[in-house]
């Protein structure tokens, strides 16, 4: 991948992305398969073969995205 994309694995951007791409939306009432779909839209995205999606990746996207729509802090901030 070149330094202007991303994968699966950068759960982080990504949820900074979809939190501004998407303002308005409730994280928590996306289903999966919506925000794989949402995630695999934004510009710049580009899947890894070797490191495909997964429940656990879609899990801690959404979490990441609900913590920023919510303006909390990270644990490791």
């Amino acid at each position: 991948m070149s330094i202007d994309t991303f994968g699966w694995l950068d759960t982080d951007e990504i949820a900074e992305k979809l939190a501004a791409a998407f303002a308005g939306r409730d994280p928590l009432r996306v289903r999966f398969t919506e925000l794989r779909a949402l995630v695999e839209a934004l510009p710049g995205f580009t899947p890894d073969p070797d490191h495909p999606v997964n429940e656990k990746i879609l899990e801690t996207i959404q979490a990441e995205w609900y913590r920023i729509r919510q303006g909390t802090p990270r644990d490791d901030d």
